[in-house]
């Protein structure tokens, strides 16, 4: 697979930390906080010359770079991106493909991929140019899919003799309906940002150039309220993807309650009462 990495305008931000490859050539992960607050923490995929190839290396770097991130009580959403012309256009199949699958099935391959998902702060996917595969695999772990104009999407694996492994066949049924899904899966055929919204893939699509500065924005936006409140309304959204319409109700219904305990709640719906802005304390 490949990919290439082209300049967007810099955002406000004041800490760069970043990753290095085997040879120590070049960083497979960048990352910056980012907005007025410096609340957003911006996180590049590196592997310039692979359009953004999902080897093993970048997929440690990655989960290593949200973990930290996770930690940072000043950082209340984070971005992920790529580059202009990819987002990433799939895994390393020179890596894959003289895996066997005993190897792959006793070492449970691809498993460290669930980490992304399983990050308790609310994730942007900020998407330019490819999200093929495992790339497209990748933007739905995140929470939030920002696709620039010129994005392209889709579960090609079919093509080299394999099927989606990282979520590609769960994730994209439950976002686009069984039919669309099946279509994608077993052709292989790419969509591209307007269909993906059309089909609800996406959140919105913004013009290729701002789609970065657009998803920083809407980090911003998130990382003002309450970080708390913030995490129990993500975990109550993604339980309507892993429980029945019943049991998600009523574990909705229970976080709503549990806010009841926090200061937070207490503060919001005071300063709404007095016509001021909040003061979130995350508790």
């Amino acid at each position: 697979m490949f990919v290439v990495l082209a300049r967007r305008a810099a955002p406000v931000a004041t800490r760069f930390m970043s990753t290095t490859t085997t040879t120590g050539s070049e960083p497979l992960v960048l990352y910056e906080n980012c907005g007025a607050k410096k609340n957003v923490g911006l996180i590049t995929l590196n592997r310039r010359k692979a359009l953004n190839a999902l080897s093993d290396g970048l997929i440690h770097e990655l989960t290593k770079t949200v973990e930290r991130a996770e930690q940072d009580d000043q950082i209340g959403a984070l971005v992920l991106t790529g580059s202009h012309k990819a987002f990433a256009a799939g895994a390393d199949i020179k890596e894959m493909q003289s895996r066997h699958f005993a190897d792959c099935f006793r070492k449970n391959f691809l498993s460290s991929w669930d980490r992304i998902a399983q990050c308790s702060k609310p994730i942007i996917a900020a998407v330019n140019g490819y999200a093929l595969g495992g790339g497209c695999e990748l933007a739905m772990m995140c929470d939030i899919i920002l696709a620039g104009d010129n994005a392209k999407f889709g579960q090609p694996e079919i093509t080299i003799g394999t099927i989606p492994g990282a979520g590609g066949t769960q994730r994209l049924t439950k976002a686009i309906g069984k039919s669309r899904a099946m279509e994608m899966c077993l052709t292989g055929v790419q969509i591209d940002a307007q269909q993906a919204a059309a089909w609800g893939l996406v959140s919105r699509v913004v013009p290729a150039d701002k789609t970065v500065e657009e998803a920083i924005k809407l980090g911003e936006k998130i990382a003002s309220h309450s970080k708390l409140i913030v995490a129990m309304c993500k975990e109550s959204v993604l339980y309507s993807f892993e429980t029945p319409l019943s049991q998600g109700l009523k574990t909705e219904k229970r976080f709503f309650q549990m806010t009841f305990g926090t200061k937070d709640q207490k503060e919001g719906m005071t300063a709404f009462g007095e016509k001021r802005a909040p003061t979130f304390e995350d508790c």
